[in-house]
């Protein structure tokens, strides 16, 4: 034990010092005690022993005394445990330098909240550091204990392995030892094991040039742990350790086999042994007897999770290798093995596993859900398949079927915690773990690929289970279960016309009396059989009529489940024809009712639901628009309540805010009742945009709102000016990624009243104008900003030179020292969208002031560049807004007298003045074109439609001797090859960026002033302006042009006088 003796080395000037030593006093003692005085419930106590144990990471061999507690067994436990836990915590940070994009956050505040930068550990502190904790791994017996000093040796091997660290591999062999050589002790084998799977997890993912060392462990490594994983997996090996270690040995085989098959060969490493072992885990029985009492220990028994790992491994190998058609040449010769001899030979223990439950047997779900996993790869493969065939009634009605049926916990769960029945069906973790839900996903691949073998005995049996349902029976779960089987097959159903023609008599047979049961669970289903079946082909209108007005009951139904299932329900039937007609009188009830539900629990589903019936119903939610926003703003403030804890709520509380957005676009026709909506969200938009980030998951929708507030009113109240300080600080510390929706609102308050955000300041005296400089200047400045976000960000000099004309002279410099650098940075960019978005700026400075601008240009001596590159990218601009910038920016130079302008632009007026014309006769052609597209006759593609609403009725389906092939399952194993080969996501990433980065359309939504500027009126004006005022100079210019472009220049100067006429008519009218 360690002694406390009290230490008094000076004159205590407070309370804690009479406590606490100095840390640069700490010795083993001290940190003992304030270890313990850590759990103390007197503050007095705690409080000083907490502030020591965060300066341990500056405290010279502190890791060394905290081994020292850690280990020692005659130490509380607790106190032992946090030992473990500091020396995790310092390994992780101080055994290397650590990196960052952001250097403020790999060093700690002090208490005067100065950072220091934590010391990184000497070598002669590591080398004991790597011995000790090792002995401590393989040495102790408590879990918890070892698995935090397993990650702690994790932290260490990730950096010191091998290059440091030569002698690990060879010690935990030598731990492991053989079977042979074994001496009894199960502890320190399993802790050897233990320690080589985290080893072998660093190189789970990583690429195959970086798999070397991992390609070293397992040649050692295997040869040794090959001879345990047979004697652990012997039929007649039933202890409790024997089962840890043989689960080891399986995941040290699963992290080394993850992504490759790292040199298995016949000669020195095969892999046959490796599926005889994994094979005897499986068909291992493990008696009643044997086993533990309750379902939660049987659940974490050893020998249930081998069985676990088993079925994973195959799984894993039979999803990468089981179609030798997609897998690489390298592994073909595998694949063909492992599809044509290994995954036939497991379906036997695997059916073993899956009688256990029908035979009134233990099985884990976990366990089902893997073999039924399993089963379901199967499927799509031709040898497996001809195993799984004979067996498809047990399959479909001795496992399936009862596994889709309600457990007696799910029934619990629903009367007595209705809540958290809704909150687990709407998790959507659930498909990773529910055994019911692989069943399901099994039962569809089975009607999708093997149809032929399966829907007539599947849809027989449902059927009989439906017919032979009598209400007051007690085979309620196995309706349910029918039932929830059916709606799982909607869309092989409705694809189907044989099929879909008979579901509304099933909905009428079966489900709507359900609506009436007095079974609160058959309710639920029936709700839930609505969301799958709303589009079948409804033949008897009053059917449909009935089926609103029973789902409009069920909205107040007594059990929550069942409200949340029918308000889930009403957005589907409110998208058929006359659901409107139906709903439209009890509008405000339905309103009522989704806010009383909300106002009972948190759900996202329930608030898109509402946010659909407010988009249908449009300018009839008026009368409601109001209250509704009242309640909405209500419910998302309850919401956030909550706690970060509840998942549900939150994403509720977001839906609240885009149901906010929906209600506002539907009133935006009379936007004059935003003033009315404002006070209440005002204070939303203003308290997530300004607490440091602590709401950054609704910051979008917030945005969105504040957009909606600035852009239909035809002024901005003051209240909504408060936020411009509030976006930008957001952006300038905690939202960086948020700068494209920010601009639009930015954008509306600079076009809805310039003068104002000219004059307009931050209570620190910051400018607007500055403000939106800033941001445009840190992002195209920043690398970590992608080119969409730093043409999004150009957009804002646009609308600042569109709207304020005149007054921002002295602005220019700043547009161009951003601007021009940034252009340059692309000049070599294959992906010209950048450079185009540049031009436009550069378009709107020149009309803004052409002679300013053509000083900003030579200034910096780049006007010839800048127009040679400006000429060259024209023919990939395909979009109106930077084309119409560059006729009218071009066209404004032509207003300068050639006396004025530099000689960069008169050596290039003739190409300048012909680019322009091609450009306005491409918008020219495109206008045209679209006029052209307009009149479509709405008949033409309706017969074919029709005719293409049925699949084929005879494909039903694979038959037995081919294996299933479809291209989303070749997609998925090609990029999972990709990865496999190059351990990294930065190639599929960059062409993922690439994709979106060539599709811009935030040219089209671009608005401004200028929007009501003809830019062929403004080319013909101002051409033909310069004409008159220089004619010998024009003349020369024109004598430079082709034949085609004076051509084409005609043609434009009749449709600009046309349109001029136009205007003028339509203006008098």
């Amino acid at each position: 034990t360690f002694a406390t003796p009290a230490i008094a080395s000076k004159k205590a000037t407070n309370k804690h010092d009479k406590i606490m030593p100095s840390p640069v006093a700490l010795d083993v003692e001290s940190l003992h005690r304030a270890l313990q005085q850590s759990f103390s419930p007197d503050d007095s106590l705690r409080r000083p022993a907490e502030e020591l144990i965060k300066e341990l990471k500056y405290v010279q061999d502190s890791c060394g005394m905290l081994m020292r507690v850690a280990t020692e067994t005659q130490v509380q436990f607790e106190v032992r445990q946090a030992a473990a836990i500091q020396l995790k915590n310092i390994s992780r940070e101080a055994w290397t330098e650590r990196q960052s994009l952001y250097p403020l956050e790999i060093v700690a505040p002090d208490a005067n909240n100065n950072r220091r930068p934590v010391p990184v550990l000497t070598e002669e502190q590591k080398l004991p550091l790597r011995t000790g904790i090792l002995d401590a791994l393989l040495s102790e017996p408590e879990k918890s204990l070892r698995d935090l000093f397993a990650e702690t040796f994790n932290n260490i091997a990730i950096h010191d392995y091998p290059e440091k660290w030569g002698n690990l591999l060879p010690s935990l062999l030598n731990a492991i030892g053989t079977p042979k050589d074994f001496d009894g002790s199960a502890l320190r084998v399993h802790n050897a094991l233990l320690a080589l799977r985290k080893l072998c997890k660093r190189y789970e993912y990583k690429s195959r040039e970086q798999r070397g060392p991992l390609n070293d462990i397992v040649q050692l490594s295997f040869p040794l742990i090959l001879p345990w994983g047979q004697r652990l997996s012997d039929p007649n090996e039933t202890s409790v350790e024997a089962a840890m270690m043989l689960k080891q040995v399986l995941k040290i085989f699963w992290s080394s086999t993850q992504f490759y098959l790292p040199g298995f060969n016949q000669q020195q490493n095969p892999i046959a042994p490796w599926f005889d072992i994994i094979y005897a885990a499986l068909s291992k029985p493990l008696p009643e007897d044997i086993q533990p009492k309750t379902v939660e220990e049987r659940n974490a028994w050893p020998w249930w999770k081998v069985k676990k790992w088993a079925i994973q491994i195959l799984s894993r190998l039979f999803s990468r290798y089981g179609m030798p058609s997609y897998a690489e040449d390298e592994t073909k010769a595998f694949a063909q093995y492992f599809a044509n001899e290994t995954a036939p030979r497991f379906l036997q223990p695997i059916f073993e596993l899956l009688n256990l439950r029908p035979s009134g047997q233990f099985c884990t779900d976990r366990v089902l859900h893997l073999c039924l996993s399993y089963l379901d790869l199967a499927v799509e493969l031709a040898p497996t398949y001809k195993v799984l065939k004979p067996h498809m009634e047990f399959l479909l009605f001795k496992v399936c079927f009862p596994t889709c049926c309600l457990t007696d916990e799910y029934v619990e769960l629903f009367e007595s915690d209705p809540h958290e029945f809704v909150s687990r069906q709407n998790n959507p973790l659930t498909d990773f773990y529910d055994p019911k839900m692989s069943a399901i996903s099994l039962i569809t691949d089975l009607v999708k690929h093997r149809g032929k073998d399966v829907i007539g005995q599947l849809l027989s049996f449902l059927t009989n289970v439906l017919q032979s349902y009598t209400p007051d029976g007690s085979n309620h779960r196995e309706k349910d279960g029918a039932l929830f089987i059916l709606g799982s097959m909607h869309d092989f159903l409705l694809s189907k016309k044989k099929y879909a023609m008979e579901l509304e008599g099933m909905m009428v047979s079966s489900v709507f009396t359900d609506f009436q049961s007095a079974v609160p669970f058959l309710r639920c289903r029936a709700c839930w059989m609505v969301q799958k079946f709303s589009t079948l082909p409804w033949s008897n209108e009053a059917n449909l009529q009935t089926l609103i007005h029973m789902v409009l009951q069920r909205l107040s139904d007594p059990a929550l489940p069942v409200q949340i299932e029918a308000s889930k329900a009403l957005r589907f039937l409110i998208e058929l024809s006359g659901a409107e007609n139906t709903l439209g009188p009890v509008l405000p009830q339905i309103l009522t009712e989704y806010f009383r539900i909300m106002n009972e629990i948190g759900n996202d589903e329930v608030v898109a639901a509402l946010q659909v019936i407010i988009d249908k119903f449009g300018s009839s939610i008026e009368p409601h628009a109001i209250v509704l926003v009242q309640q909405l703003t209500t419910a998302f403030q309850t919401y956030c309540a909550s706690g970060d804890e509840d998942d549900d709520a939150a994403l509720a509380a977001a839906q609240c805010l885009e149901c906010i957005a929906t209600v506002l676009k539907g009133v935006s026709q009379r936007a004059e009742m935003y003033a009315t909506m404002e006070p209440n969200l005002v204070p939303i938009i203003m308290h997530i945009l300004g607490n440091e980030g602590d709401y950054i998951e609704y910051l979008e929708y917030a945005l969105d709102i504040l957009t909606y507030l600035t852009y239909f009113p035809k002024t901005i109240s003051p209240a909504l000016w408060e936020a411009v300080p509030l976006i930008y600080r957001a952006f300038d510390e905690w939202a960086f990624d948020y700068l494209n929706m920010m601009v639009v609102p930015l954008e509306n308050f600079i076009q809805k009243a310039p003068a104002q955000f000219l004059q307009g300041a931050a209570p620190n005296g910051m400018r607007f104008m500055d403000m939106i400089f800033r941001m445009v200047e840190s992002t195209v400045g920043d690398d970590r900003a992608n080119e969409a976000e730093c043409r999004k960000a150009l957009s804002l000099y646009m609308t600042v030179l569109h709207e304020c004309p005149g007054q921002v002279d002295n602005y220019l410099p700043a547009i161009n020292d951003i601007s021009l650098p940034k252009l340059g940075r692309q000049a070599a960019n294959p992906n010209p969208l950048t450079r185009i978005a540049i031009f436009s700026v550069l378009g709107s400075a020149l009309y803004y002031n052409p002679q300013l601008e053509l000083e900003e240009l030579e200034k910096r001596g780049v006007t010839t560049q800048v127009l040679q590159q400006w000429m060259k990218d024209m023919e990939h601009m395909d979009r109106w807004i930077p084309r119409k910038m560059t006729v009218m920016g071009l066209s404004a130079i032509l207003q300068l007298p050639t006396s004025s302008m530099p000689a960069s632009v008169i050596g290039v007026l003739p190409q300048l003045l012909s680019s322009v014309i091609m450009v306005c006769n491409a918008m020219q052609e495109d206008a045209n074109q679209e006029t052209e597209d307009g009149h479509v006759d709405p008949n033409v593609g309706h017969a074919a439609a029709q005719q293409d609403e049925w699949e084929d009725e005879d494909d039903e389906g694979f038959d037995e001797n081919e294996d299933v092939r479809n291209e989303a399952d070749a997609a998925y194993v090609e990029a999972l090859n990709k990865l496999s080969a190059t351990g990294d996501m930065g190639d599929m990433a960059s062409f993922l960026e690439n994709d979106w980065d060539d599709y811009d359309e935030d040219d089209d939504n671009f608005q401004s002033s200028w929007d009501n500027l003809n830019e062929l009126i403004v080319f013909s004006d101002i051409l033909r302006g310069a004409f008159q005022k220089e004619p010998e100079a024009y003349q020369q210019m024109q004598a430079a042009l082709s034949p085609e472009a004076l051509a084409i220049c005609q043609r434009l100067f009749a449709q600009a006088d046309k349109e001029k006429a136009e205007m003028q008519q339509a203006q008098a009218a």
